[in-house]
């Protein structure tokens, strides 16, 4: 581990970013050059402790997952997220399907929808980051282990995974992720991680066995509609637009309701809530 170089690697890529690259306010008295740390310890889901003695090159080796939240933090291209696990005494992380880098792209994307759900999921379901409006409407998705990160596994196995979506649409989502498992194997083939998400859930969920049996691609929902069930505002409906990073076989989500609509009046609700217990 080159704690020097790292330290220095760190400081010269907060410097370099903007408040508003990463959807921040830069306010009217600001004098720092670029982000602080405190910014990019927020951004990185850390605390400012932690990230300052990093990059003060002091304090414990960072592990791999902190290294890939502070790659996503900084908005890292592939060669600094790869540069930067190697300075910290890692292997650099593997590229494309599985990987779980965003793209300084999506990143700068996700950061102009602070009021708009929106997420960004591998082709396994595995949720990377969230809108803090996402983390309003959905919950916390990104802390799973295992098999368990992947939407669909918890779908199939997790009863209360469920609760999101009404009882009346639960077999249509059935179809749909069982379809998009199988077009994910498609692509990634034998031995792959979507072959072990199979395997697994063959062993463990009749109501998947009998799905994947039917052997159903291109399962999508009509309009591209989908009914959330919120505990605090109810059932919202919600349109979900979709912008893919094929490089990464990343998808970025985005949840939308229509300009006066019961709805669109439940998100700002939700916007309100989700203010209000930040600073509680």
């Amino acid at each position: 581990m080159d704690r020097e170089q790292l330290a220095d690697f760190l400081r010269t890529r907060r410097e370099a970013l903007q408040p508003e690259d990463v959807g921040l306010p830069r306010g009217p008295r600001r004098r720092t050059r670029g982000l602080r740390r405190e910014e990019v310890a927020a951004l990185s889901g850390m605390s400012t402790d932690y990230y300052s003695r990093i990059e003060q090159a002091r304090g414990p080796q960072p592990s791999a997952p902190m290294l890939g939240a502070i790659a996503r933090g900084l908005h890292l291209s592939l060669d600094e997220r790869d540069h930067l696990f190697r300075m910290a005494g890692h292997s650099a992380p593997e590229r494309g399907s599985g990987s779980d880098h965003v793209s300084p792209g999506l990143m700068r994307i996700l950061g102009r929808l602070d009021d708009t759900p929106a997420q960004v999921m591998t082709d396994l379901g595995e949720t990377l980051t969230q809108t803090r409006m996402a983390l309003a409407l959905l919950g916390d998705e990104t802390g799973h282990t295992g098999m368990a990160r992947s939407f669909g596994y918890r779908w199939f196995t997790d009863p209360v995974t469920r609760r999101i979506y009404p009882e009346a649409d639960h077999p249509t989502h059935s179809r749909i992720f069982t379809a998009g498992l199988r077009e994910t194997l498609s692509r990634q083939g034998p031995g792959s991680r979507a072959a072990a998400l199979v395997d697994a859930l063959l062993a463990v969920s009749p109501e998947f066995a009998i799905l994947w049996s039917a052997h159903e691609i291109g399962v999508r929902h009509p309009d591209d509609l989908k009914r959330i069930r919120h505990p605090e505002v109810g059932i919202l409906h919600l349109h979900c637009q979709v912008l893919q990073d094929p490089a990464q076989s990343q998808t970025l989500l985005v949840f939308t309701a229509t300009p006066g609509t019961d709805s669109y009046e439940k998100l700002q609700l939700l916007s309100s809530l989700g203010e209000r217990g930040a600073t509680a």
